[in-house]
């Protein structure tokens, strides 16, 4: 992830004052305080269980892509008048600027939400290797989302401990929702395991994972073009496991989609990571999945 060197600048100068009178025009009382996490899922996540308490600022909103990501003025200034940062762990633009976050703000605490969560590796690549890549992508499992709202729980009990008890009723009602949703997507996916669905980006592994489904990758973890074999080995695999929905990103992902689905004939679904909406969208992937007509697999190839 590219980090742009300018904005330590950003959050040592003056013009930082500017800054804050902006945020306090659009962004509620200047007094009001701020708990910054990274993206948009956390901060549905986290407003589960501080209600009213604080206000939650991601530092990247939602429609942003997070492989281009540029910290505005505003985000680094916010960040540092935070109680805490809870941050995601793993994501591309937040080890581009963490340690630069430490050097500007020591006294910030900064929790790593995803402590705790089994990893998938193999999905993601940096620098030409993957088999030590953890997926980023935690939060698109709602057991794992469970994980991550405990971790919420307890930074939010240290870094705001008169709150302590009103933090801890909130995190109870929210963790036995989690429990509900969890049991409608397995109860609703439940004849369909060892199904299979096409996906751009890897963004699905944890949902997959928690499953026991195929997620099928078309694209690759950096969005770039593909090459000619590398399409026709993903083609191929996807007609082998029988997958017949094809889930993408819309504004992101490559032209290559139409073409791909072209030769596989899948129901396409637009999906945002990304976006705050976490419940309503999960809850979306798994209908897709289970509405989806079955596709029989080409038991002639081996599925290894």
């Amino acid at each position: 992830m590219k980090f742009h060197s300018h904005i330590l600048s950003y959050i040592i100068i003056p013009v930082i004052a500017a800054a804050f009178v902006a945020a306090g025009c659009t962004g509620g009382p200047a007094e009001q305080r701020i708990v910054t996490v990274s993206i948009e899922p956390q901060r549905y996540l986290l407003e589960q269980i501080t209600g009213d308490k604080v206000q939650v600022r991601s530092l990247l909103t939602e429609g942003a892509n997070p492989e281009t990501y540029d910290p505005s003025v505003t985000h680094m200034f916010n960040l540092g008048n935070s109680l805490g940062y809870l941050r995601i762990g793993n994501i591309g633009f937040e080890a581009a600027i963490i340690d630069k976050i430490s050097e500007a703000n020591p006294d910030l605490p900064i929790f790593d939400t995803s402590e705790g969560v089994v990893p998938i590796l193999g999905t993601h690549s940096h620098g030409g290797h993957s088999h030590t890549v953890v997926d980023p992508h935690t939060w698109s499992s709602v057991k794992n989302a469970k994980v991550i709202a405990r971790n919420m729980l307890v930074a939010m009990e240290k870094i705001d401990p008169s709150n302590k008890a009103y933090y801890r009723r909130n995190y109870d009602d929210f963790a036995a929702r989690l429990d509900s949703i969890d049991n409608v997507i397995t109860s609703r996916l439940a004849p369909h395991k060892g199904a299979s669905f096409v996906v751009w980006h890897p963004s699905l592994s944890y949902f997959a994972r928690d499953y026991d489904l195929n997620q099928v990758v078309v694209g690759n973890a950096e969005h770039k073009e593909n090459s000619i074999a590398e399409l026709k080995s993903s083609i191929d695999n996807a007609r082998k496991r029988g997958a017949s929905v094809f889930f993408f990103q819309k504004d992101f992902d490559s032209r290559q989609v139409s073409a791909i689905n072209s030769e596989l004939d899948a129901h396409e679904v637009t999906i945002n990571p990304m976006t705050y909406r976490w419940e309503e969208e999960l809850l979306r992937i798994a209908d897709a999945i289970a509405d989806a007509p079955s596709v029989k697999q080409d038991e002639s190839v081996s599925m290894d």
